[in-house]
């Protein structure tokens, strides 16, 4: 069941162009442990679901990798203006971030202190949702997925909240917001202790 859902996901994040074409231009570049992921990976699916164009609603792209022997927010700068000259995805908004480096500046953003992440992996499995804690990427050996919480509930439309990290205030606006776009999507509440 899970090569299928991965083969569906494939087709489905590869009608994205702009999906389609950092799949096709990052490999390239040889960022480490690089992904695609998080709310644009899920809503292209949803999206094509709902019937709507693949970009729809989409605010912007998240690209995420891992090194750890550079944690300057300058290296992390240079890493987006070479990945925003590299791969033409028009007027789309690129959003890079070196998941060795979010421990820095969590707290700050946030309010809560973060240990450091292992992993690109490591990292896919705190985001927000159950749908949305999703990363592709392409290499020389194919096409790629990071699920940790599976893809059920991604083509299932369940927008189910991942307490790893995310508040609950957080959760909720995303949630909220993602209705408004997405209809049909069945928003689960935050689970009561």
């Amino acid at each position: 069941m899970y090569s299928s859902r991965r083969r569906q996901l494939e087709i489905t994040v590869s009608s994205n162009p702009v999906i389609r074409a950092i799949l096709e231009r990052l490999p390239a570049l040889r960022l480490p442990a690089w992904y695609v992921g998080g709310g644009a990976i899920a809503q292209t699916v949803w999206n094509s679901l709902h019937g709507f164009a693949p970009t729809y609603g989409i605010n912007d792209y998240d690209i995420v990798y891992f090194n750890s022997d550079d944690l300057t927010k300058t290296a992390e700068d240079a890493a987006e203006a070479t990945i925003v000259a590299s791969v033409d995805v028009g007027t789309a908004r690129l959003d890079v971030t070196n998941e060795a480096r979010v421990h820095t500046w969590y707290e700050q953003r946030f309010g809560r202190p973060l240990s450091p992440y292992r992993s690109t992996e490591h990292a896919i499995a705190t985001w927000p949702t159950t749908a949305t804690s999703v990363g592709v990427r392409s290499d020389d050996n194919g096409f790629k997925v990071c699920a940790p919480f599976g893809l059920t509930d991604l083509f299932a439309m369940v927008v189910r909240p991942n307490v790893t990290l995310v508040s609950q205030a957080t959760y909720d606006a995303k949630a909220e917001r993602w209705r408004q776009i997405w209809p049909r999507l069945t928003v689960l509440p935050w689970p009561t202790r």
